[in-house]
């Protein structure tokens, strides 16, 4: 019998950072700085990446963006399917977002339902003037209207395959993967 799983490799450590400085250059060029800017990662990968794209924009600008956490467990519409007891980490927002420019980051755009659910979890939170998206890997394959503002690769994929993305953080290595099962 003949394995089919294979593994393609996306990115690695180098091209996660050059996706993330490209980001960052984004962010503040669409913007026009870093000002009224707040950062905030959807658990549990966005988080990291999140506080990455902070780093990366207070080294070129000199400038602290504040960074906060958003647990979306509670406001995904397939939580009865996933999980009878899920487990919930709790958002870490200390920051006022009231008027202010919010990104949201997250490691992969896939049918845009993890999207719809920080933007209810955030909308709970307060109400910012603008809310942009960021991911490291869209991957197409939308469900819902939604599209990510800053993206560090497009990668069109199968509905058969995985996108693994591992961080030092979270996973103790740096790379991207799409698996097919």
């Amino acid at each position: 019998m003949k394995d089919s799983n294979k593994t393609v490799h996306l990115l690695d450590e180098k091209g996660i950072t050059r996706a993330i400085t490209r980001i960052a250059h984004e962010i503040l060029e669409k913007n026009k700085g870093p000002q009224d800017i707040v950062i905030i990662g959807i658990k549990t990968r966005g988080i990291p990446l999140a506080k990455r794209l902070a780093s990366k924009i207070n080294e070129f600008e000199n400038f602290e963006i504040p960074v906060g956490e958003l647990d979306i467990t509670l406001y995904r519409d397939d939580l009865t399917k996933e999980q009878i007891d899920p487990v919930i980490h709790g958002s870490n927002v200390d920051h006022d977002i009231n008027n202010k420019i919010v990104i949201l980051v997250d490691d992969v755009l896939y049918t845009g339902r993890t999207a719809r659910a920080a933007l209810d979890a955030l909308v709970d939170i307060g109400r910012p003037s603008i809310i942009q998206l960021a991911v490291l890997v869209d991957r197409g394959h939308r469900e819902l209207p939604i599209r990510a503002d800053y993206v560090g690769k497009n990668a069109p994929t199968a509905k058969n395959e995985i996108v693994r993305v591992k961080l030092q953080e979270t996973d103790g290595d740096n790379l991207v993967i799409i698996e097919t099962t």
